[in-house]
This record gives C-alpha cells, sequence and structure tokens, in this order.
C-alpha cells in the first residue's frame, strides 16, 4: 500500500499559506532543497486540489528553462487532482478524482508504486487530516513568524504523531517526518 505524505513548508507559528512573501523571506538552505529535493524524486504520486493543480500546471508545465528538477518530476509523475469541475486537466498523467475523496484516495494509494505526495492545497490537506487518510507528515519547519494566515491543523481533530525524523539544516529550517499513532 502506498503512503499518503503530506510535505508543506511551514512556519514557526503552524502558517502554511505563502502570504506577505513569508517563504522568500525566510530564506533558502541549499541543504534543506536537497533533501526535499530527493523526497520529491522518491515519490511517483501527486495529489492535489483545482486551484494548486491549476497554478502548478500553468506555471510548470511549459517551463523549459527550469534546472531544479520539478518541472521534469512533474511532467512524469502520475498526478492526482481532486475537482468536481476540471473535466480535461491538459497535463499528462492527470486523474481527476470527483467523487467521493475517502473512496478516491483509498483506491490510488491500493495500486503499486511509490508515496503520493500532497503539497499546497490547504483545504486539500485539512480534508485528508479529518478523514484520517495522512501517513506521513513532512514539515519543513521555517524560522520565521507569520503570526496570521492560513494553518495546516487548522481546526484538525487530535491526531497523536510519533517522530520519525528531525533534522536541522544551516538556515535555521528544520525537516520534521511524523506519522499518525494509533490511538
Amino acid at each position: 500500500m502506498r503512503d499518503l505524505v503530506i510535505t508543506q513548508n511551514i512556519t514557526v507559528d503552524g502558517v502554511v499559506e505563502a502570504t506577505d512573501d513569508w517563504f522568500t523571506n525566510a530564506g533558502s538552505d541549499p541543504a534543506a532543497d536537497a533533501v526535499l529535493a530527493r523526497q520529491r524524486d522518491a515519490s511517483d504520486g501527486f495529489l492535489v486540489g483545482r486551484d494548486t493543480f491549476v497554478g502548478m500546471r500553468d506555471y510548470w508545465g511549459p517551463r523549459a528553462d527550469d534546472t531544479t528538477g520539478v518541472t521534469a518530476h512533474l511532467n512524469q509523475v502520475a498526478k492526482y487532482v481532486v475537482s468536481s469541475t476540471i473535466t480535461e486537466p491538459g497535463w499528462a498523467n492527470t486523474e481527476v478524482l470527483s467523487g467521493d475523496l475517502r473512496s478516491g484516495v483509498e483506491e490510488i494509494k491500493q495500486r503499486a508504486g511509490g508515496d503520493i505526495v500532497c503539497t499546497g492545497s490547504i483545504g486539500l490537506c485539512h480534508a485528508l487530516i479529518a478523514l484520517g487518510l495522512v501517513d506521513e507528515f513532512r514539515l519543513f519547519v521555517y524560522p520565521f513568524v507569520r503570526g496570521r494566515g492560513r494553518r495546516l491543523f487548522e481546526d484538525a481533530p487530535p491526531v497523536p504523531l510519533a517522530l520519525e525524523e528531525s533534522t536541522a539544516f544551516p538556515s535555521g529550517i528544520t525537516m520534521t517526518r511524523y506519522r499518525p499513532r494509533p490511538v
């Protein structure tokens, strides 16, 4: 069974919404970028909501000048977009999940393959957490306090977590991996 992994860049105070350039102002870290790229390249599924999908499709899909590997990865990986309005996704290897979220996600998790990563798509992440469908959280915590904005665990049900890994990078960014613990 494949794991559904939420991977997010997040502030110390839990904000995942990238408003007011907090993400840019937090700085970058080549070591953290390398870990993120390794995790990205180890996945073979990408799950997002409609708004995130359209933004990524329109930005990354046609890029020919990308040296980060993001374009190549996204163009070849299986993409799953949760939408009741998209009928023709316009990006290769894309499947639209328009029915019941739980059954759609459980079905793709049963397929052969590696991790299915969900990033961005805050509303979708909230729904996945509420339904107990997340197998792992990979949080790249930036040393920045936003003070306001949408949070990953906003109005979430209690989820006991087990720490799998914690890595600190030179910039102060930390990467933590958690898996839900049985209650």
